[in-house]
């Protein structure tokens, strides 16, 4: 090996470790001409915002938590459209974030751990390991953009628990480690709130028994009543003509459903959003005092 082929082989090895160990500048607040006298009241939506407003949101109202809330596009019934996951998270996230008063609803991920079907058109899924991907990677570019609780949650079964709570004890580790090794107290944490999901919906089933409706997984009463609750008098979340046959049905062409959704209400809709709402805030309250 010549001279010259060593002294690039300690280049390439130096100047990355030096880059590394360079911390980054620290952040200057926007001018006061970059802020808008025309923005919405209470923005908690983080692709809605601009970028002075989330750096406002974060550095000056204290709105240091970021609520990851993944959705799913997928076959949802005769009666149901196919982006009804992303519907009811954005709404739900949102409704998350002003309530805490702390956080950011971020964009809502449209695809889940799914498998497309040429009978029942109208999913469109990723893996469980691309969604792990996913997931690591837009709660490290929300850590650097100063967020300081990450909250990992989903509105589609799939990739749930082990997904999102594999990749957030692999970045609560990650940071626990880094604040040991700089010898300070851990200022980051990554949460998975799994409240929203399972607990909320276990409930709102034992409800429904309670007043002795049918129960179910997929496109049931509680996913049905929920799109009616949201969509109000525009009609373009269900198709209520076809609620008769929001039902399972098995042979040659299937419904999509896994249940029964023909007692579906807006009155339930209601109760079963509030429902994942209220569970959501309480275990992020606790998630995050816990981490303090």
């Amino acid at each position: 090996m010549n001279r010259f082929t060593t002294n690039v082989g300690l280049i390439l090895l130096i100047v990355p470790s030096a880059l590394a160990q360079t911390p980054a500048a620290p952040p200057h607040d926007p001018p006061a001409g970059f802020y808008s006298r025309n923005a919405p009241k209470d923005l908690v939506e983080f692709e809605m915002m601009t970028w002075p407003e989330v750096y406002r949101a974060i550095h000056h109202e204290g709105k240091t938590t970021a609520l990851f809330y993944t959705g799913g596009t997928e076959s949802r019934g005769p009666q149901n459209v196919n982006g009804g996951h992303n519907i009811m998270a954005r709404a739900i996230v949102k409704a998350i974030a002003l309530k805490l008063g702390n956080a950011l609803a971020m964009p809502v991920l449209p695809y889940t751990p799914n498998d497309a079907s040429p009978q029942l058109t109208g999913t469109l899924g990723l893996t469980p390991d691309i969604l792990a991907l996913v997931l690591d990677r837009v709660s490290e570019e929300a850590i650097i953009t100063g967020f300081k609780n990450i909250i990992l949650m989903g509105d589609h079964g799939g990739g749930q628990p082990d997904v999102y709570q594999q990749v957030a004890k692999k970045l609560e580790d990650k940071y626990a480690a880094l604040a040991h090794k700089e010898n300070r107290i851990q200022d980051v944490h990554v949460y998975y709130c799994n409240e929203v999901y399972a607990a909320a919906q276990d409930d709102f089933n034992k409800f429904l028994l309670s007043k002795k409706l049918p129960t179910g997984s997929h496109a049931d009463i509680s996913d049905t009543s929920t799109m009616m609750y949201l969509q109000g008098k525009s009609g373009d979340y269900t198709r209520l003509d076809l609620l008769p046959a929001a039902v399972t049905v098995s042979g040659p062409v299937p419904s999509g459903v896994d249940g029964d959704g023909r007692h579906s209400s807006v009155g339930l809709g209601k109760k079963a959003f509030d429902m994942k709402v209220n569970y959501a805030v309480r275990q992020i309250k606790q998630l995050t005092a816990a981490g303090n």
